[in-house]
This record gives C-alpha cells, sequence and structure tokens, in this order.
C-alpha cells in the first residue's frame, strides 16, 4: 500500500519532457518532488507561478512565494509570477498538458467531485471546474477509500460535480486504474496489495485483463 509520497512518486512517472503541469492542492503538490531530474518541466500554480521547483528544507522558507493551496514552495531558475487572470488564461486556452487533482470521489465514466460536501462550509470553488474543462489529460490523486473503509471509486458520483466524463487515470494508496468506456481498468496494483483488494475497495465496475503487474516506484 502506498502512502501520499507514493502516489505522487508514481504519478511523476506519468510526466513527460516539455509538459506544462498543473498541480492542484494536497496530494498533487508532492509531485514536483520525485520527477526525474533528466527531463524539463514547467509546474503551474493557479495562484499565479509558473517554474515550481520542490518543497524547500526547512529554515529556507520564504512566507512571500506560495502554491494555490498557500504552502512555501520554491522556485526554479526563468520562473515567472503572475496575476490570475493570466494564470487562468493558460489553463483556459488549453496551455497546460497535464493537470494533476485531489478528488473526493470519481465515478466509473470519469466524473470527477472534489470541491464541496453539502452541509459544510466552503470558501469557494476555486480553479478546480476551469482545470477540468479545459485540459485534456487529468490524473487524479487519491485514496481509495474514505476513513469508514468505504470507496471512493464509485458507479456515480454522490457529491456535488467539479467536471463530466473528464478523468483519464487514477492513482490511489492501492492502485494504478484507467477510466474506459467500460469503468475502471486496472493497470497496476501498489506494493503487497492484491488484484482482489482493489475489487473489494471499488464500487464501480473494475475491469481486470490479464496478469496486472505491481507497481514500480
Amino acid at each position: 500500500m502506498l502512502d501520499k509520497n507514493g502516489i505522487a512518486k508514481r504519478i511523476a512517472k506519468e510526466v513527460k519532457d516539455g509538459y506544462y503541469v498543473n498541480l492542484g492542492i494536497g496530494i498533487p503538490t508532492l509531485v514536483a518532488n520525485f520527477v526525474r531530474n533528466d527531463i524539463s518541466v514547467e509546474f503551474q500554480s493557479e495562484n499565479g507561478v509558473l517554474g515550481m521547483g520542490p518543497f524547500p528544507f526547512e529554515g529556507e522558507e520564504d512566507a512571500d512565494i506560495i502554491n494555490a493551496g498557500k504552502q512555501t514552495i520554491t522556485t526554479l531558475p526563468g520562473a515567472s509570477f503572475f496575476d490570475s487572470a493570466t494564470s487562468f488564461g493558460m489553463i483556459r486556452g488549453q496551455h497546460v498538458d497535464l493537470t494533476i487533482l485531489g478528488a473526493m470521489e470519481v465515478s466509473e465514466n470519469g466524473d470527477i467531485a472534489n470541491w464541496k460536501i453539502p452541509g459544510k462550509m466552503v470558501k469557494g470553488m476555486g480553479g478546480a471546474m476551469d482545470l477540468v474543462a479545459s485540459a485534456e489529460n487529468i490524473i487524479v490523486a487519491m485514496m481509495h477509500t474514505n476513513k469508514a473503509g468505504e470507496s471512493k471509486l464509485l458507479k456515480r458520483c454522490s457529491l456535488p460535480l467539479t467536471g463530466v466524463g473528464c478523468v483519464k487515470k487514477i492513482v490511489t494508496n492501492l492502485a494504478v486504474l484507467e477510466v474506459t468506456p467500460k469503468g475502471f481498468k486496472l493497470l497496476e496494483t501498489a506494493p503487497g496489495i492484491s488484484v482482489e483488494d482493489v475489487k473489494k475497495a471499488t464500487e464501480g465496475t473494475l475491469i481486470v485483463d490479464g496478469n496486472i503487474p505491481e507497481m514500480v516506484l
């Protein structure tokens, strides 16, 4: 089973040379720590940063340099800062190659719910709706089940949707899955996790085709 860093490390393998990547709040922010050194990637944060690097070491933080989740970050040589209008111009203009988001629920047809739980205070929908509407490649980083052990990979989302039919791939603490027209296709299992474990934790339709490899981090 993976922890949050393990999920981020596996997603980092999906990042290709030359990509412009938006990192959402939560687990996705960790991905910048694990990208290979031999490729060039530009990480974008919707609050107005292009060229984010890994998180700073303790004692080296600059409180004025933060990501969309208000965490202190580092920037790489050539990084730039800009206003929200420019940032969302990049997003809505489809200049981002890959979006990595967290989620509370994902349905088997690729719907995502990640912005609101009814009855709980929410500051606003944020930029997630712009991201899922504009990006062609969306990977979700999430835990496979909630704290009660209930699946978060569902036939249909029960929470208010952020986007419809937009998720392409999901990396959880248990598995890597691809969203297909027939449901969640199991691609890899996490270390120590069996196919049967993934089946039990998945409410939506799970497609298991042949021998499923264990992921390599």
